[in-house]
C-alpha cells in the first residue's frame, strides 16, 4: 500500500502560491499542485477560469456562512469531495486480507 503513496510525483506534493483578487482585495493561497490541478480541473468543468472560479465559490460560502474561515482549507476539502465523487478504483491499491501491522505484536 505505502508503495502507491511513496512513488507519487513529486510535484503533487510541492506547494505553489497564487495570488489572486477576491471581493476587490488581493491575497495569495498557498496549496499543493495536486490540488491546484484538481481546482482548475473543476473550474473548466463549470466553464468558468480558475480566479471566476474561486471568486464565486468565496461568495457562496460567504452568502451560507456570513465568514470565510481559512479559505486554503476549504479549497483542499473542496477537492478532496469532488475526488471522492468522481472516484475511479486504482488498480495498484488492493486491500490486505491481513493487517500489515498488528499493534498486539
Amino acid at each position: 500500500m505505502c508503495h502507491l503513496f511513496a512513488h507519487q510525483p513529486q510535484r503533487d506534493y510541492e506547494s505553489q502560491t497564487r495570488s489572486l483578487r477576491i471581493g476587490g482585495h488581493c491575497t495569495s493561497i498557498r496549496l499543493e499542485m495536486a490540488f491546484w490541478d484538481t481546482l482548475e480541473e473543476i473550474a473548466a468543468r463549470e466553464g468558468m477560469s480558475l480566479g471566476k472560479f474561486l471568486t464565486t465559490l468565496y461568495n457562496e460560502v460567504l452568502d451560507h456562512h456570513g465568514e470565510v474561515n481559512n479559505f486554503a482549507s476549504l479549497l483542499r476539502c473542496s477537492c478532496l469531495i469532488y475526488r471522492s465523487r468522481s472516484m475511479v478504483a486504482v488498480p495498484d491499491f488492493k486491500v490486505a486480507a491481513q493487517p500489515i501491522l498488528d499493534a498486539a505484536e
